[in-house]
């Protein structure tokens, strides 16, 4: 009888783990080659901190635009970082002032004025599939 009711619940999608679709739809890319890293975080502590994202994604540019599809986030509160390596040198180049010389973007597209954005600012809530439109910033 148990049995009977967990094939039930499993048919019928009630205990289901299946994890929600992150489409990323990314735009104003300035150039086409390099690669596009993303870092995922989910928490303040550590947010932006190199090493510190739960996730980190790399993907060559090809277009001035990029759809980009992630499936392998639990549901939850996440935050995305992001920059363009145009170089390829696998790092975020930035100018004496420690602003990035490289095309870079945040979740929710936060504009940083003086300072870096927090996590607070850049975060959403991923608890079905869910698509975010990113512009990066040049």
């Amino acid at each position: 009888m148990t049995t009977l009711f967990l094939y039930i619940a499993l048919s019928l999608g009630f205990m289901t783990t299946e994890n929600p679709k992150l489409t990323i739809n990314v735009t104003n890319i300035e150039s086409v080659k390099g690669n596009l890293v993303i870092g995922i975080f989910n928490t303040h502590e550590n947010f932006l901190e190199n090493g510190s994202a739960i996730k980190t994604y790399t993907f060559k540019v090809d277009s001035t635009t990029k759809q980009i599809v992630i499936s392998d986030l639990p549901k939850g509160e996440y935050a995305i970082s992001m920059y363009h390596d145009e170089n390829s040198d696998d790092e975020c180049n930035r100018n004496f002032l420690g602003i990035p010389k490289e095309g870079y973007a945040f979740s929710n597209n936060v504009k940083p004025k003086f300072s870096a954005p927090t996590f607070k600012e850049c975060k959403f809530t991923l608890s079905e599939d869910t698509s975010l439109a990113i512009k990066m910033l040049n």
